[in-house]
């Protein structure tokens, strides 16, 4: 299990970075128990591993003016290793999409896209998407509201696992 690779410790450090990237590293090392220079070279070693992939700030795109926000569903006309990694670069590329994922079933990929506004989805939706090399159907999904929006993994159901298999 890859959780078990990482001692508690770790597994803490993670945890409280992930509610709270931008605590001090004396702040973390009092949070897990431990003091501020082990806890640092915990931390760099835990990013160097690549278990922490960044810090990002959680900005608000509604407070930015980015009141659309939808779910496209693609399909494409292959499927051959070349044609999904093209497909990727151009997400990649594209600044409304905001995440891409490959999907097994029916749909291709579902992208997670933001616009300012109606006009300028539609914009890119019948500009770029529907016009993308190997692109066989879009299917799209407004999203009304966010229920839930939390990044990240649940240490909780990681550390009851872990405590199972013990």
């Amino acid at each position: 299990m890859a959780g078990s690779k990482l001692d508690p410790i770790d597994r803490h450090i993670l945890a409280e970075l992930q509610a709270d990237g931008r605590m001090t590293n004396v702040e973390l090392a009092k949070r897990v128990g431990i003091s501020a220079p082990p806890c640092l070279r915990r931390v760099r070693t835990l990013e160097e591993a690549g278990y922490i992939k960044g810090y990002h700030a959680d900005i608000d795109a509604r407070e930015l003016g980015f009141e659309v926000q939808v779910f496209a569903m693609v399909r494409l006309q292959s499927q051959a290793e070349a044609d999904l990694s093209a497909f990727e670069e151009r997400c990649r590329n594209w600044p409304l999409v905001r995440e891409c994922h490959m999907l097994n079933g029916e749909i291709d990929f579902i992208l997670k896209c933001v616009a300012p506004d109606l006009s300028s989805f539609q914009s890119f939706l019948t500009g770029e998407l529907l016009k993308a090399e190997n692109v066989a159907t879009v299917k799209t999904s407004l999203v009304i509201r966010c229920a839930k929006d939390q990044p990240g993994v649940p240490f909780d159901v990681l550390e009851a696992r872990l405590a199972r298999s013990a």
